[in-house]
């Protein structure tokens, strides 16, 4: 759902660096897979296309932390 994010902190050698991904539309949402020595972290489609996807060796991952979007309530007051 659109507001939906996850931070990525990587090992960078000299100093951490942090990468965060968004659902930046509408109907779209955050996906994070574990394969193989790899987290994949990708925006898709309410179809499940990816619209941009990013690769991070699991070895350097320092952090992987995710931000739910924050949903209004039933009133429409959040």
């Amino acid at each position: 759902m659109k507001g939906d994010r996850v931070e990525i902190v990587i090992d960078a050698g000299d100093s951490p660096r942090t990468y965060e991904i968004r659902a930046t539309r509408a109907g779209r949402r955050v996906e994070v897979a574990t394969r193989r020595g790899l987290v994949e972290v990708s925006e898709v489609t309410r179809s499940g296309t990816p619209v941009r996807t990013a690769r991070f060796m699991s070895s350097r991952i320092l952090a992987l932390v995710e931000h739910p979007a924050d949903e209004p309530s039933a009133d429409g007051v959040s």
